[in-house]
């Protein structure tokens, strides 16, 4: 345990530390910093108690005015994680006597089931894009990884060309906290990506050099922003007018992966997931397209 530092601390000065600690010494992605901060910011908006004064129920009265104001539930739980490691973090730094996140969980009528597409509609999205076209070439081979893999959306656009191992049929992803993990795709998406550096790439690229997998017309990386306007507009193309994101396609590998029978365990790999509660929600899911199954078609229901 570290020498104890200002008791009297204002919360602000505590989030800085924080933040500064896990861009120094854990090393966090940009990503991952960039939401603990606007979770934290949001909580020094909320109260102008020090950080030592804060106690369980102005958290809970906290947590509640998020609720209220319609955040989303899946945006509230990652609030309550932020919360759990900034005060993990203010308990080891001698900053708080006791973590008052303890008993912080949110209301079982928060969780939510994940969206996803069902098979057809993903079929749909997949032919979408033309193959006459290097951008066309590109989208498919985006697409086709994307669900084969379920990559997040980071993960996708910042692949580079050595994360491929075309012969065993995996890529190696550096995920959240540049934790690596190796994720097969299949014989579809393979082919997809044969097509792509063949004839996509090239033409995209004209010449400059990148060691990024997808591109853009310009011979730059794709950006996360770029590809969920591609994802927008390939799926009304599709004819999926619903909101579509990189995570419903996500959702959609993981859904139909836990449907075909795969084990938990296997789909937490892919995913990328530290914790398999994390991973439990997708058995939920399958649970649901069973009930409906029965509901649709069996004579008694």
């Amino acid at each position: 345990m570290q020498a104890t530092l200002s008791l009297a601390r204002p919360l602000s000065a505590a989030v800085q530390l924080f933040l500064n600690y896990c861009r120094v010494e854990k090393g966090l992605a940009a990503n991952s910093l960039s939401s603990y901060a606007l979770d934290l910011q949001k909580l020094t908006a909320y109260t102008t108690k020090p950080v030592r004064d804060l106690d369980e129920a102005d958290l809970n009265f906290y947590v509640d005015s998020l609720y209220k104001g319609g955040l989303a539930p899946r945006s509230i739980a990652r609030h309550i994680t932020t919360l759990r490691n900034f005060y993990r973090f203010l308990l080891e730094e001698a900053e708080v006597e006791r973590d008052p996140t303890e008993r912080l969980t949110p209301p079982r009528q928060w969780t939510t089931l994940p969206k996803y597409l069902n098979r057809e509609e993903v079929e749909r999205l997949l032919a979408a894009p033309s193959l006459d076209k290097p951008v066309g070439l590109r989208d498919r081979a985006m697409l086709e990884l994307l669900y084969a893999t379920g990559l997040r959306v980071s993960e996708l656009c910042g692949l580079e060309l050595s994360a491929i191992q075309r012969d065993a049929g995996v890529l190696r992803v550096t995920g959240k906290g540049n934790k690596q993990r190796m994720v097969p795709f299949g014989q579809t998406a393979g082919e997809a990506i044969d097509r792509y550096l063949e004839s996509g790439r090239p033409a995209l690229l004209k010449g400059k050099p990148s060691g990024y997998l997808f591109v853009t017309a310009r011979g730059a990386v794709m950006c996360r922003q770029s590809f969920w306007k591609l994802l927008r507009d390939v799926g009304l193309k599709a004819g999926i007018t619903r909101t579509l994101t990189p995570h419903v396609i996500r959702h959609s590998f993981a859904t139909h992966l836990v449907e075909g029978g795969a084990d938990l365990r296997s789909v937490q790999i892919m995913l990328g997931h530290a914790d398999i509660s994390t991973t439990q929600v997708y058995t939920h899911v399958a649970q649901r397209r069973l009930r409906e199954t029965v509901d649709q078609h069996h004579p008694r229901a």
